[in-house]
């Protein structure tokens, strides 16, 4: 019983960080044509430029990043997080949020706070919800030099760069402004 209670207690916190990074997403972003970092940002660059749905991308692009997490970390890791990338997937495709605030300053401010939460709280549970995570973190394991932070961070200047080509200078300096807060 006692392991029963904390381990319902990480699902509890995948399942809130799942809702949080939703609203951060579909509550803030998507409307702005804002991108977040990672996995989910070249998710969201491709949806926006090719049109597909968000939700099928975020599945497909982690896939590897899911395997890899099996092979390297674990089976219970690599669990947890398909059932929360799964989860992320499943909310943005069938919960309804609605658009917070056209502001654009507001949406790149809690847009992150929203997503950055629920990545943190996922994490706390025992899972991510983007695969880069597991890339920064075997990669950080193997190098003396680079910590998970600065793994993370060129990837995402990589995919923010893109962004500016793509979507333009501005979304991407309020999706950078996202990736910040």
């Amino acid at each position: 019983m006692k392991r029963m209670l904390p381990e319902a207690g990480r699902l509890a916190l995948i399942v809130i960080g799942i809702f949080s990074a939703g609203l951060g997403l579909k509550g803030f972003l998507l409307s702005s044509h804002f991108i977040d970092g990672g996995v989910t940002g070249v998710s969201m660059l491709l949806a926006n430029v090719m049109g597909g749905p968000l939700s099928i991308l975020i599945l497909v692009i982690n896939l590897p990043f899911i395997l890899l997490a099996y092979k390297q970390i674990g089976l219970t890791f690599a669990i947890k997080s398909t059932i929360a990338i799964g989860g992320l997937s499943a909310c943005l495709a069938f919960v309804h949020y609605p658009d917070v605030t056209p502001d654009k300053l507001l949406t790149a401010v809690f847009g992150g706070f929203f997503i950055g939460a629920g990545i943190g709280l996922a994490i706390r549970g025992g899972a991510v919800l983007d695969g880069t995570e597991i890339a920064a973190l075997l990669i950080s394991k193997s190098s003396q030099l680079l910590k998970v932070g600065d793994v993370i961070l060129l990837l995402n200047i990589i995919i923010f760069s893109a962004a500016a080509f793509f979507l333009g200078i501005e979304s991407a300096l309020y999706s950078m402004l996202t990736y910040f807060a």
